[in-house]
């Protein structure tokens, strides 16, 4: 039963009382199982004939759109399974198979005794490479630019100084925000110098991404952005081309970062953080080395050489062998008399002519029993610390005293050992001639790796997978701003361009490139593994906060100066006043840890405007709801067409409604990409303004409720009785008592799906060790969540959407259905406001329970890039089951599959089969001993973002269900992209009087094949950092979807191209003047650009194009 086909009828009596007469069969045969009583109120659902007619028809009857979602036959091969070989070691089987038993290993606690014997290197010498390194948060326990003056400048100035005293000495940089920031601040000379020691390899910068990203909250969109930002300035800066990776702090390894710095055309990797357990597994089966594969990845082409270091930490007394209170004996800086020692309560000696013979060999067997745990006779000896070597005496005590340690060993030829400082490169270089391959390729023997590295303990139980969720405001922020980054890039570089086309780029405000410049670093600067972690100390929670503000109002400044260009007809009229900005912001925040306050609309006599910006690549229609000042409103469509509206009130707490504010929610198709123009007016239109519906329940309690004439509100004092929502898809059942979901039908079927939705709270341990910002250390399973009073609940119902909204003191729960077809018709809209602050030591969780025979097994995202299965481990404690869930999760069995797609960042397990559950926030008061020194108290009120789609599965294939991939359907794709990218409502600037001049734009001539994500459209800097160039990077995603999920009368227009793009014709109205396939970050050209514009990408598969338009 559609709108669509109400409406054909012709007859609007009949089919507002067929309507109303559908849902009350449905009522009535609910009554005889619930007692369930709803009045039908004629009135509110009357639908809006001709002007839905017009949209929804389109939709619901046009033969030419596909909509069965079974054109993609050669497009579900790629799903169903790769015919290459297996990869030699599965992390996930791995795991299933350990004990984690934490038996005491001697001296390397968490190991076990290496032997070797001194002929072991008879045939081939020992070749040492200490690696001197110093790792430098942009912001942990200081704020970035506090670490900058008061420890990185001198660490940099000390280098430049101290490598240029001796060619053999060798250092390692990672993070290019604080390079870039000394860069700014030094002299030509000194500049000059850094280029030298770049170009002869005393300085080698790894990864080069703008930060040392956490790899577990992350967004690949942003790591990659940070990856761009960061490869580029070396480029133009250095001449600097980044070949291996270097991770020594991230808290667990994402499968995703191997993918993305092998497009980025690095041939190494280095991680550190892992489980002990894993760690002493591949210690002693010589695994620390592997080919790190993609899992859908059938013939190696993913692969990057990976290293992971085999011990506690990557400091000094953990990198030298495997005992650390030999180790530390031989980090200088920790001489005696100095600010810090050994605790192992032996100091460091400094190496004299009496006593190197005996220092040597006591560090050479650390060195021989390392070297036992690899498989080539090549080893990395890293060689500093947080925040090392900024002081000249640190370099003078490291470089003289390791000197010396070297000429001794390397005289002795009976040692059979060659050592001297190298660089992370020159470790791969050497192990890669010793294993007589080329760089980057599979050495013999070595194991081929697939999987990820979550989650992490770095001793006992103590798991990290508290930091999925801590300070959730901001993990919020992170992705509001990467959302407006991208859309501001995209309505940059087309606006650009077409003023290019048309000679008018001298009136463009070019320089908003310095916003867009700006953004791009502090959206990078927060990808840091302890900025978007949530672990770092209060005060620099609020540096990134005030930064990620700042970056926000600037970017809704770019969206608003491109989209006013772009949606004027007559682009003569064009001129921008920075004083009086043609549009206004949807919203505003007051502060850096303030929720969003929507921009109302102030509606008088003359009409007022309004521009919709959809970022996303596909066309949608969706709901869009504006606050305006009056409830007798009309809406009409850029070409004067009356539109239906639901109009609702707006309010401010479970009772009361804000005075002379409304809401009016118009259904809109907005084009790819581009912007859409609705004009507003004040006055009754009584055949399309359809006023919602409401019911208050007070449970009992004494509540007076804000009545108004335009919206008829009943208040139920005590009722309890289970009701319902319904849409075309489905009705969706909730609890009177507590008015959370408790079941799902969809309308072709009898039977209902249980989904009880409930809150729990968890404690921490009463024992020494309690939980903090990395660790989660619950005090046992899961409490129910008791309210001190019951939920106050407020159902809404309208024509085109309905919604319950739930009230307890800590959480406001709204549940919403929209009743229009396609993607937003077909899950559920879920949000919670969570305000915890008076919370002691509690963790709140939203737990989802259903039928789902999940068999211990769940499903997550890494970085909204790939997914993951998980399997539950009971043989693990409580906190090692859960994960990261930066876009989704989800649970299935044989017939259906339940996805939670999520707006930010948030851990998720699942703890029971058919069970999923999310930690909302957590407010600690202690720290957990890794050096933060903080609890977590600074809590905000926070609104997480949800949907929830319920898919049936009708393919399904055992050998799919045991494999180690799993995909999304097209359907759960695009509704993690409809979550993710809100359209902007931006309204004309009530003294524009900008009358018919204003048209939509359309960008693109023809649309992307529904598996293609345009991630980025992003302009490339000129020689001038402040002026954007003439070529642009476009960056495509290919995804990999699952076909074996219903997809028969989706109602949104999708085909798919077996991975065929034809780019030249993309754009209306723009040329693609010449296309290059180049490395993901641009430092490569794969190809001479050609005018030749098909391109064609594997599932999966990330592709960056150096293009020009015009």
């Amino acid at each position: 039963m559609s709108l669509g086909h109400l409406v054909k009828g012709g007859d609007f009596v009949c089919s507002c009382h067929r309507w109303c007469s559908f849902r009350q069969v449905c009522v009535e045969a609910r009554m005889k199982l619930k007692k369930q009583v709803t009045v039908c109120g004629a009135a509110i659902f009357c639908v809006a004939v001709f002007s839905l007619y017009l949209m929804l028809d389109r939709v619901q009857h046009d033969p030419t759109r596909h909509q069965n979602g079974g054109n993609f036959p050669r497009d579900c091969q790629f799903a169903l399974g790769g015919q290459g070989q297996k990869p030699d070691l599965q992390v996930l089987t791995v795991s299933e198979e350990l004990p984690f038993d934490n038996v005491d290993g001697g001296v390397w606690k968490q190991g076990f005794d290496i032997s070797y014997s001194p002929h072991d290197w008879d045939a081939e010498d020992l070749q040492v490479f200490v690696v001197p390194h110093s790792h430098n948060d942009p912001g942990w326990i200081k704020t970035f630019d506090k670490y900058y003056t008061e420890q990185t400048q001198h660490i940099l100035n000390s280098m430049v100084a101290k490598l240029q005293e001796d060619p053999r000495r060798r250092f390692l940089w990672a993070e290019v925000s604080f390079f870039a920031k000394w860069w700014d601040n030094i002299n030509a000379q000194k500049r000059a110098a850094v280029r030298r020691l770049v170009g002869n390899g005393q300085l080698e910068i790894a990864t080069g991404g703008w930060v040392m990203p956490d790899e577990a909250n992350s967004h690949y969109f942003a790591l990659i952005d940070q990856l761009i930002e960061g490869h580029q300035w070396l480029e133009k800066n250095l001449g600097a081309t980044p070949r291996s990776g270097w991770a020594v702090d991230p808290f667990g390894h994402s499968s995703t970062m191997p993918y993305l710095l092998r497009r980025a055309n690095l041939t190494s990797m280095l991680i550190q953080r892992v489980h002990y357990a894993i760690k002493k597994h591949f210690a002693a089966t010589h695994s620390l080395e592997f080919m790190w594969r993609q899992t859908w990845d059938s013939d190696s082409s993913t692969d990057i050489f990976c290293h992971m270091m085999p011990f506690y930490s990557y400091d000094v007394p953990h990198t030298c062998g495997p005992d650390p209170k030999i180790c530390c004996q031989f980090d200088f800086k920790r001489l005696p008399g100095g600010r810090i020692n050994c605790p192992w309560k032996v100091p460091p000696r400094a190496i004299t002519e009496a006593n190197v013979a005996e220092r040597a060999a006591l560090l050479l067997d650390q060195y021989r029993k390392k070297s036992r745990l690899f498989r080539s006779n090549v080893v990395l000896v890293p060689l500093g610390d947080d925040f090392r070597y900024d002081k000249p005496q640190e370099w003078d005590a490291q470089f003289f005293n390791y000197q010396r340690l070297f000429d001794f060993l390397n005289s002795k030829a009976d040692f059979h050992v060659q050592a001297q400082f190298g660089t992370l490169s020159d470790y791969f270089d050497a192990l890669y001639k010793r294993t007589g391959v080329e760089p980057g390729a599979r050495p013999p023997g070595f194991p081929v790796l697939s999987g990820d590295f979550f989650s992490y303990a770095d001793r006992e139980d103590h798991y990290w997978t508290g930091y999925y969720t801590s300070r959730p405001f901001y993990k919020s922020l992170d992705r509001v701003l990467e959302a407006h980054l991208r859309g501001a890039e995209i309505l940059y570089s087309l606006a650009v361009a077409h003023a290019r086309r048309s000679g008018r780029v001298s009136q463009y405000p070019l320089s908003n490139f310095i916003l867009l410049t700006e953004a791009r670093r502090t959206l990078g600067l927060f990808q840091h593994h302890d900025a978007i972690t949530g672990t770092a100390k209060e005060a620099v929670v609020v540096d990134y906060g005030v930064r990620l503000l700042r970056s926000l109002v600037s970017l809704k400044q770019v969206i608003i100066n491109a989209a006013h260009y772009l949606v004027l007809g007559d682009k003569e009229t064009y001129h921008f006043d920075p004083e009086a900005p043609f549009l206004q912001m949807d919203d505003t925040r007051l502060n850096h840890d303030a929720l969003p306050e929507r921009t109302v609309l102030q509606l008088d006599s003359s009409p007022r405007y309004v521009v919709l910006f959809n970022a996303l690549e596909q066309e949608r229609l969706s709901v869009v709801s504006l606050l305006v000042s009056s409830p007798w409103v009309r809406v009409l469509s850029e070409e004067g067409q009356p539109l239906a509206v639901q109009i609702s009130a707006h309010w401010s707490s479970a009772t009361e409604m804000v005075p002379d504010v409304y809401q009016v929610s118009v259904l809109v198709r907005l084009p790819a990409l581009g912007l859409t123009v609705l004009q507003l007016q004040q006055g009754l239109d009584g055949h399309r303004s359809l006023p919602s519906s409401v019911r208050v329940y007070l449970h009992g309690r004494q509540l007076s409720v804000s009545k108004h004439e335009a919206f008829p509100v009943r208040v139920i004092d005590s009722g309890t009785t289970d009701f319902a929502l319904s849409n075309r898809y489905m009705q969706v059942w909730f609890s009177g008592l507590t008015g959370l979901l408790k079941s799902i039908r969809r309308v072709d079927e009898e039977q209902e799906q249980r989904v009880d939705m409930e809150f729990f709270t968890y404690g921490t341990r009463t024992s020494k060790d309690k939980s903090g910002a990395y660790l989660f250390l619950p005090d046992g399973e899961a409490k129910p969540y008791v309210p001190k009073d019951p939920p106050v609940l407020r159902v809404t119902e309208g024509p085109f959407f309905s919604e319950v909204v739930a009230y307890y003191e800590h959480i406001h729960q709204v549940v919403r259905l929209y009743n229009l077809p396609g993607v937003e018709g077909l899950s559920l809209d879920v949000s919670s406001l969570v305000d915890i602050r008076d919370y002691v030591n509690k963790e709140l969780a939203l737990r989802l329970r259903t039928d789902i025979d999940s068999q211990g097994t769940f499903f997550t995202d890494l970085n909204g890039f790939q997914v993951q299965p998980r399997r539950y481990l009971k043989k693990l404690p409580l906190q090692a089951n859960f994960y990261p869930m930066p876009v989704m999760a989800y649970i299935q069995d044989t017939k259906n599959r339940l996805t939670l797609h999520t707006a930010q960042a948030l851990g998720v397990s699942s703890l029971g089969d058919g069970q999923l559950e999310v930690i909302l926030d957590r407010r600690l008061m202690q720290d957990d001993n890794r050096g933060l020194g903080q609890g977590l108290k600074d809590n905000k009120r926070t609104c997480n973002r949800f949907r929830l789609l319920l898919e049936r599965r009708t393919v399904v294939s055992e050998v799919q269900d045991g494999r180690s991939t799993s995909y999304p359907s097209l359907l759960s794709h695009l509704t993690s992209m409809y979550l993710n990218t809100p359209a902007l409502a931006l309204p004309v600037a009530k003294r524009q009087i900008p009358g018919p001049g204003l048209r939509s734009f359309r960008p693109l001539a023809s649309p992307l094949p529904c598996d293609f994500h345009l991630l980025n459209l992003r302009t490339l800097q000129a020689e001038d950092d402040a002026l954007p160039s003439a070529e642009t990077a476009l960056l495509l995603h290919r995804k990999g979807f699952d076909c074996g999920l219903e997809a028969k009368n989706l109602g949104f227009n999708c085909t798919t191209s077996q991975g065929k793009v034809a780019l030249g014709s993309l754009f209306h109205g723009l040329d693609v003047g010449f296309l290059q396939p180049t490395s993901l970050t641009l430092l490569y050209p794969l190809a001479p650009p050609s005018n030749s514009t098909d391109i064609y990408l594997e599932p999966m598969e990330i592709a960056t194009f150096r293009l020009r338009l015009g």
